[in-house]
């Protein structure tokens, strides 16, 4: 159980409880910090919530339309039998859009997601395109991020999954994706935290892995230069433009198709659950709980002493799924524990395409701008690194 600590032996924002253990926080005067300061920039730039905001949605699922006149779908939107992005199949078909529902399966989905995916296409009458990487390829991909000592041992899925809805999305002719990412209910990674590309990935599993990757969809520079810059598909978030409550959400999913809860934020996967419920915890010291519950405390549903006592609590942790976790990657208790007990090593210890997206700050400034990248890649990939705290 984690040691409940006190605002009188560590910063904590007024505002929210990012702790001044959180990467490249700053705190002004009053003791808010910069992460909170981001949000409210954000809103104000989107109209979150507001008519502004809305209308400027609709006015972007007009332009959908138009773009996808003639086909057989206007859009494609990401799923994985989370909230978020059932939630915003329903919120595409209640305005009119023709959606492709498009997932990646790195064949550690738990069942309650795929009976959830299957529950909301059938009642909402959405077609599915997935691809299945080969379940050795993804597990040889797991255990390399492992045996690196590195944070993101999920990133070849985050990757993954935008690969693979560009492939979808190409093949289809869809011009727009929409993605169920809200800052108002999950908040701003901070920066330096859980960095991902296609270099990184494959530098990770060039030097740990031991099978070739044939069926992982792998994003290079140039793909997602050819995706963005020559192909053109816009992603768009619409929670960041409306008033979005995940809880009311989660209840309507509950109600009307059946859906289940799967117990927390991003424990609809079991790797991902490994992630947030044991390795990042434990070796890093990175509880990512506090993007939620800090969004729960700016949204009012929450205090912050309420937030703050939940955080210092352990994370709920199903019971089988470490066995689960060394049963899959081949890993014997002694192994893990070892790995577990190195010195942890960063994604700065590896190539990436980091400089990169630094040296084309610009361009991808004007791709932000025009709904090519998300905005938060903008903030997060393009400016430098000055994180000293992890």
């Amino acid at each position: 159980m984690k040691n409940l600590i006190s605002e009188e032996e560590i910063q904590i924002c007024s505002r929210c409880i990012y702790d001044e253990r959180v990467s490249s926080i700053e705190f002004d005067a009053n003791g808010e910090c910069n992460y909170c300061k981001q949000i409210d920039s954000l809103s104000k730039q989107y109209g979150t919530g507001e008519p502004k905001g809305e209308q400027e949605l609709l006015r972007i699922f007009d332009k959908i339309k138009r773009s996808g006149a003639g086909k057989k779908y206007d859009c494609a939107i990401g799923v994985s039998g989370g909230t978020d992005s059932s939630y915003m199949l329903y919120l595409a078909k209640k305005h009119g859009l023709r959606p492709l529902a498009v997932h990646y399966d790195n064949t550690w989905n738990t069942s309650i997601a795929t009976q959830n995916i299957r529950k909301v296409l059938s009642a909402l009458d959405i077609d599915l395109y997935t691809h299945v990487v080969d379940n050795k390829e993804a597990d040889d991909i797991f255990r390399s991020f492992f045996q690196a000592g590195v944070a993101e041992i999920e990133a070849s899925t985050d990757l993954a999954l935008a690969e693979t809805i560009y492939r979808a999305a190409w093949k289809y002719g869809i011009k727009y994706v929409l993605e169920g990412h809200s800052f108002i209910t999950e908040g701003i990674t901070p920066v330096g935290r859980n960095y991902f590309d296609g270099r990184y990935v494959k530098s990770i599993h060039q030097k740990y892995g031991k099978l070739p990757l044939r069926t992982y969809p792998l994003m290079t520079f140039m793909k997602f230069l050819w995706w963005t810059v020559f192909a053109r598909i816009r992603k768009i978030r619409p929670f960041w433009y409306l008033e979005y409550n995940k809880e009311e959400a989660r209840k309507f999913l509950e109600e009307e198709y059946d859906w289940k809860y799967y117990g927390g934020h991003h424990l609809e996967n079991r790797m991902t659950a490994f992630f947030h419920g044991i390795y990042a915890p434990q070796k890093f010291g990175m509880d990512f709980r506090n993007n939620t519950l800090s969004a729960s405390v700016r949204q009012g549903i929450m205090t912050r002493e309420e937030a703050w006592d939940v955080y210092n609590q352990p994370p709920v942790v199903e019971k089988s799924l470490l066995e689960y976790f060394l049963k899959r990657l081949n890993l014997t208790s002694d192994k893990f524990e070892t790995t577990m007990s190195s010195p942890p090593k960063s994604w700065k210890d590896f190539p990436t395409y980091k400089k990169w997206f630094e040296l084309l700050k610009p361009m991808f400034s004007i791709l932000a701008k025009s709904n090519l990248v998300p905005m938060s890649f903008y903030l997060k990939y393009c400016f430098p690194d000055t994180a000293k705290k992890s």
